[in-house]
């Protein structure tokens, strides 16, 4: 038979196939061990027993290259035999197997979903045309600026505000000459909309006629809003609405063209239909569910008697530009500050000693971009505990493939004596590696999809629309992927390296693995010493949030949040203009006070612990000026029974009563920080002061309260009568103090508001301890994903401190049980591992703690009541890991003290 047939018999027994596959070296390493442990049972000793098996199956590596010869070795096949000989291999060792995976998967699923956030909340642009050539307008000032009533948002960092009045945003347009086109809008952050009868509550954006064509925005639908809609107030009313409110009202039938809907009990008719991915102009993350032309401010965003649209004291627009070809910011800026100078002269009454604000050009790529600018910091601290999670699951990954190298020596050494090329181990190393990888990247990305919606609810309130809406694309899977790949490389290279350089005499020794494994142990150390370190630095972090959050929790708020309900109503100013929509309230009270279940009732233009404050002139009468005195002072609109209600004490005087009545003398009630700062050393009682020009009398003192947040300090504040107020009031929250559960409570005041007015819907009903709980989202979101980050660092270091622990042990078995055998104790066996244990963790811990220091200077101005180097949270995390170091290193140690001296030397 000729050379080329006994290949192809010999091939077709063997793999089954016609051309040369990696599995035929696997097939003769199991050939030559096999033959050689029969040499050996004769007593042949064990290196001439391998001389000899590759003396006498000479002739089976000779066959394979004459086959790789006649037939060639497509790259595709060998890569093809790598895989599967991979897959059978991690197959034979499932637990190290699903250690790895595990350890993977937790670490990329971490860093998708906080990328995912990332990507949204810093990166996402506008999906309109050109979004990077938009420009936001924005303008800072001084204390003696021209007196503007802003309504919007102030950077205390930068001390600029976005919001212009109207009147100032059609001189701009109109004058404008460095900017293609100039266009508005603004959120309104809820209205009500009646769908088919349903009302329920719904976010809108208010634009200008010119907005969708400088936006480079075609609706899917229909039409967008035009400057024939934005004409004069009173103009038939339109609507284009929101993809999501499109499917979730009209299941996207084409149809809803030429719909109405009723807006703030305003019928308005259905033009247009926006793009899925289009989010408005202020925010990338979510859209309003309606957008509505300027012409519908009255109807949905009162403001007193006189309209927002021709009200130039009050600065509430959002203004952006989309810049000309060819022109800077620098020159843009120079002209419109001209123009804003202009502006505010036109239309406001400037005095000598005021100032013009200046003007100012932020970038409008991503909108008003409030949420980036609230969670910049944040997400950027998420970003870097991820990364400190998947370093700790690659440094695990990287100590199970350094052990598992150390163990398959004699594996390699039998491979590279029957002929095979070092390249190709160090390949089929990286491709096992790969496996990994591939597989933990697999895992990581279905956790990262399952639990990407996790962050943004820890971020939202239960009863309000969600700051961000999760999308989840190709990016973000083209993010994981390079994730997998880089770590599979990255952690097998050295074990892969360490096996092309592997020789093969020594390898082949019953006992020269040893000089291996302490070299792949001594690398182990350091990544286990690694390992603690990160996990104290993540410990430390826990640590603090949750020390944060208690401390908040535990702040004096000063009222007593128990049993409260709380829900907000809007007063359509259709149907409730001023006064009506005070006399709406009073009735709604009295009719709440009455239903089953209801203690007392209250109601206030804001709530407490609500991110929302609103302030108003404040001048003493009978006094003189004092000086570096505050314009303004916190104050609130609130019921007849709000400091009963709320548990608010009163410390001097009275509160309000029956006799304060829309005709009556104007009154107000101050807390005790207004009267250490106006009136030190004064009685208050009975004393008057002026505010938005009118004199209102002090009839007490209530006990301090915290207003708008948990960490600031109450603030001076006076509270005046609703039923005083002669300005209109849109929205008020209602406070119920009930003994019953809350939510039973809750269809009992649905039927007593429907008595009143039917078309009337409850919104934003919550408790107000959920209320504090939401004002506590950032610190709880730190609190949850930091421990949880903490433990997963603890089960991980558990892990590699086990496998160094166990490695060490069998490594040093004859060792061991030479100094039994000559008489140690298995109590000095038990500290020696042990002792190992320890000195690996407490390296650890003293790098941690100063990288945690290092850390802390970063999030110390999110910490409250603590520093960042607090002691006892230093002092808990070092003995947790130590605790955890121990536990994990207990067994190898009890299994190195119980060792048998004369096994351990009959096994070497």
């Amino acid at each position: 038979m000729s050379i080329a047939s006994r290949c192809r018999t010999w091939w077709k027994a063997i793999s089954r196939s016609n051309r040369l596959s990696g599995e035929v070296e696997d097939e003769l390493a199991f050939h030559l061990e096999s033959h050689a442990d029969d040499l050996t049972r004769r007593g042949i000793p064990r290196e001439e027993a391998l001389r000899r098996a590759r003396v006498e199956l000479g002739g089976i590596p000779a066959q394979k290259e004459n086959c790789r010869a006649a037939w060639g070795t497509p790259v595709w096949d060998e890569l093809r035999a790598d895989i599967r000989y991979g897959l059978r291999i991690l197959a034979k060792q499932p637990g190290f197997t699903a250690i790895a995976i595990i350890s993977l998967a937790l670490g990329i699923g971490a860093n998708t979903a906080v990328f995912t956030i990332t990507r949204q909340v810093l990166l996402d642009k506008l999906n309109v045309y050109q979004p990077d050539a938009l420009r936001l307008f924005a303008w800072t000032g001084g204390k003696n600026r021209v007196p503007i009533r802003i309504w919007g948002h102030w950077n205390d960092a930068t001390h600029a505000c976005t919001s212009f009045s109207y009147p100032v945003y059609q001189q701009l347009r109109r004058r404008n000459t460095v900017f293609e086109d100039v266009f508005a809008f603004k959120v309104i952050p809820q209205l009500t909309v009646a769908v088919q009868g349903q009302a329920e509550p719904v976010t809108a954006e208010l634009v200008s006629g010119n907005y969708y064509s400088a936006l480079g925005v075609n609706p899917v639908l229909g039409r967008g809003i035009q400057n024939a809609d934005d004409g004069a107030p009173g103009n038939s009313a339109v609507v284009v609405i929101s993809d999501a409110f499109w499917l979730r009202h009209f299941g996207r039938s084409p149809d809803v063209i030429g719909k109405t809907i009723r807006v703030n009990l305003r019928p308005a008719t259905i033009i247009g239909v926006n793009p899925p991915a289009f989010t408005g102009a202020s925010s990338v993350q979510v859209s309003p569910d309606i957008f509505l032309p300027f012409s519908m401010e009255p109807v949905v965003a009162p403001n007193d008697a006189n309209s927002l649209l021709t009200n130039p004291d009050q600065w509430w627009v959002l203004v952006m530009g989309r810049m000309k070809p060819g022109v800077s910011d620098a020159s843009a800026r120079v002209a419109m500050n001209v123009l804003l100078n202009n502006a505010v002269r036109s239309t406001m009454t400037v005095e000598t000693s005021q100032s013009i604000p200046n003007f100012v050009l932020q970038d409008g790529g991503r909108g008003e971009d409030l949420n980036g600018e609230k969670y910049a910091k944040a997400v950027g601290v998420l970003m870097a505990l991820a990364g400190v999670v998947l370093l700790l699951a690659c440094a695990n990954l990287a100590n199970l493939l350094l052990a598992r190298a150390g163990s398959r020596q004699r594996e390699l050494s039998v491979r590279l004596a029957v002929g095979a090329k070092r390249g190709r181990i160090m390949r089929q190393i990286l491709t096992e590696s790969l496996l990994l990888s591939a597989a933990g990247g697999i895992a990581g990305l279905l956790l990262g999809y399952a639990g990407r919606n996790a962050i943004p609810h820890l971020m939202s309130s239960s009863w309000e629309t969600p700051l961000i809406q999760m999308r989840f694309d190709w990016m973000i899977f083209g993010f994981t992927a390079a994730i997998s790949l880089c770590t599979g490389l990255l952690f097998s290279f050295l074990p892969a390296w360490q096996a092309m350089h592997t020789q093969v005499s020594t390898g082949l020794k019953e006992n020269a693995h040893s000089a291996t494994q302490s070299s792949n142990n001594f690398s182990s150390k350091i990544l286990i010493a690694v390992q603690i370190a990160l996990s104290m630095v993540l410990l430390v972090g826990a640590g603090l949030f949750i020390q944060t959050l208690t401390n908040l929790k535990k702040n004096h708020l000063g009222f007593r949040p128990d049993n409260l309900l709380l829900f907000e109503m809007q007063a359509p100013s259709t149907r409730y203009t001023a006064p009506k929509d005070i006399a709406l309230y009073r009735q709604i009270e009295q009719r709440l006070a009455s239903a089953p279940g209801v203690r007392s009732v209250t109601l206030s233009k804001n709530p407490l612990i609500a991110g929302n404050v609103s302030n108003d002139d404040f001048v003493p009468d009978g006094l003189p000026p004092k000086q570096n005195a505050q314009p303004y002072v916190d104050d609130n609109v609130v019921g007849q029974n709000f400091f009963a209600t709320m548990g608010i004490p009163i410390l001097a005087g009275r509160s309000f009563d029956s006799t304060d009545t829309e005709t009556s003398r104007l009154v107000a009630v101050v807390n005790q920080r207004l009267v250490k700062e106006y009136f030190p050393n004064i009685n208050p009682i009975g004393r008057t002061f002026v505010s938005n020009k009118q004199h209102i009398e002090i009839v007490g003192v209530s006990g301090d309260a915290r207003y708008a947040d948990l960490r600031n300090d109450p603030p001076a504040t006076f509270f005046t009568l609703y039923r005083q107020q002669s300005k209109s009031q849109p929205s008020m929250t209602f406070e119920i103090s009930t003994g019953m559960e809350p939510s039973a409570l809750v269809p009992i005041l649905r039927d007593a508001v429907a008595t009143v007015d039917r078309d009337l819907p409850l919104l934003n009903i919550r408790t107000q301890d959920a209320q504090i709980s939401d004002r506590t989202r950032q610190e709880r979101i730190f609190a949850s994903l930091t421990t949880g980050f903490g433990l997963l660092a603890l089960v991980l270091a558990c892990i590699g401190i086990y496998g160094v622990m166990a490695c060490t042990v069998s490594r040093r078995t004859n060792e061991i049980g030479i100094r039994m055998a000559l008489g140690a104790e298995s109590e000095r066996v038990l500290r020696m591992v042990l002792g190992g244990a320890w000195r690996l963790t407490i390296a650890g811990i003293l790098v941690g703690v100063a990288a945690a220091l290092g850390a802390g200077r970063i999030i110390a101005s999110m910490l409250y009541g603590l520093k960042p180097y607090d002691p006892s949270t230093l002092i808990g995390a070092a003995l947790l890991l130590m605790l955890v170091a121990v536990a994990a290193s207990w067994i190898p140690a009890r299994r190195a003290a119980h060792i048998d001296p004369m096994r351990a030397l009959r096994n070497e």
